[in-house]
């Protein structure tokens, strides 16, 4: 294992999520998460046992989790940005469970605030309960407080992420699946991605959106051909 993997093993194994937040995911909204990533200096490392001061960095930001979305493998691999590994990987899910098999999406925006971060001159367990006290007081229900390894903050960060993710998972599916939008179509296309394309044209037609994000949607569906002349017609009206 390289240096860098072993590295990225240690944030993992040493990340701790110390409150997540009272709300899960929502299924069908924007969920914005506000964060307290905690860490030790790296330099305490570096300093003498005698010399070392206790203090804690805090890091403050904010996750967006968009409205998770059900996508197959075969929309994945039309996805830009994989490369060579995760596109074999697709083939083999798609070798084991077909094309069509539909799974959640979940896109993420993290925005640090970079005026938020802090050194603070108390030892950790103390910083945590003055946050979890803070956050009680102002009644914030999607908040998060994070132990994460300094150097590898966004590793930290991702762990806490994949947490909140798995955590809203089942719920997100269940009410999905009971408003139907897990079915599936003749063209292995999911109601929730027909309810997606429908919605683009709509924000298309009220120039709420660009017409060339809502081609490249029905591109990854492959359902450009049978849409086509709804989406000529976007520019015949103008």
């Amino acid at each position: 294992m390289e240096i860098r993997d072993q590295r990225i093993k240690y944030a993992i194994e040493n990340t701790q999520v110390l409150r997540l937040p009272k709300q899960q995911l929502a299924t069908f909204g924007t969920t914005c998460v506000n964060y307290y990533l905690l860490t030790e200096p790296v330099y305490t490392d570096l300093v003498p046992t005698l010399e070392k001061k206790e203090e804690t960095i805090v890091r403050e930001g904010k996750v967006s989790a968009e409205r998770p979305r059900i996508v197959t493998p075969f929309y994945l691999m039309n996805l830009e940005g994989f490369g060579e590994n995760a596109r074999r990987y697709l083939e083999m899910v798609i070798s084991e469970y077909g094309p069509h098999a539909p799974g959640l999406f979940y896109n993420y925006r993290n925005e640090p605030n970079s005026e938020a971060l802090s050194i603070v001159s108390d030892p950790l367990p103390v910083v945590v309960g003055n946050l979890n006290k803070r956050i009680d007081k102002v009644g914030d229900n999607l908040a998060a407080i994070i132990k994460g390894v300094d150097e590898l903050w966004d590793v930290s960060l991702l762990t806490f992420i994949k947490e909140l993710t798995e955590g809203s998972l089942r719920s997100n599916i269940f009410e999905m699946n009971r408003m139907g939008l897990l079915n599936m179509d003749r063209a292995g296309v999911p109601m929730d991605a027909r309810q997606r394309i429908d919605e683009l044209f709509k924000q298309v037609e009220r120039g709420e959106a660009d017409s060339s994000v809502l081609k490249v949607e029905l591109d990854r569906w492959d359902l450009f051909s049978e849409y086509e002349d709804r989406f000529l017609s976007l520019f015949r009206r103008k």
